[in-house]
């Protein structure tokens, strides 16, 4: 059982970590116009769940997620067991997303963060608002790296070991 001294450690150090120090700066990213089956294929093709997207002077305007494309063919993230009761006592399910391009799909306004934010801020946010990547730009709103879930786990354990 950790002691009130090990989490304050733990916490202390995750309040250390910057998202500068752990994000991907080779980031994949769409423009608005691009094709939705070619998304489809760059999420596939890399293994990655999101990609921002942005304008033609790289600011960050969206993102698309695996999410958003399968919601085309009816799968929504937001399809839980409880909607899915809820269908079969009379209420429709939310309605298919249509279009052909990524700005038809994309959620707008994402939320982004900076590089010099801390990872333990990044963490909560992700939480509070249920995401699972951030953007992470510089003080133009320019694209400069990505933070996902799984880059803080492998920051906080590098620091734990």
């Amino acid at each position: 059982m950790p002691t009130k001294r090990n989490v304050h450690l733990r916490s202390t150090i995750v309040d250390e970590i910057l998202v500068q120090d752990v994000m991907s700066k080779a980031v994949i990213s769409v423009q608005k116009f691009e094709s939705i089956v070619s998304v489809a294929h760059i999420l596939s093709e890399n293994n990655i769940s999101g990609l921002p997207v942005v304008d033609r002077q790289n600011r960050v305007i969206g993102i698309i997620t695996q999410a958003d494309v399968l919601s085309m063919i009816g799968v929504r993230k937001e399809h839980t067991f409880k909607d899915l009761l809820k269908h079969m006592l009379g209420e429709p399910l939310p309605e298919r997303r249509t279009g052909d391009v990524v700005a038809d799909i994309m959620s707008s306004s994402p939320v982004i963060i900076t590089a010099n934010t801390n990872i333990a801020e990044v963490a909560q946010l992700m939480d509070e608002k249920k995401i699972r990547r951030l953007p992470v730009v510089d003080d133009k709103k320019k694209l400069v790296g990505i933070i996902s879930r799984a880059d803080i786990l492998k920051a906080v354990l590098k620091k734990l070991k």
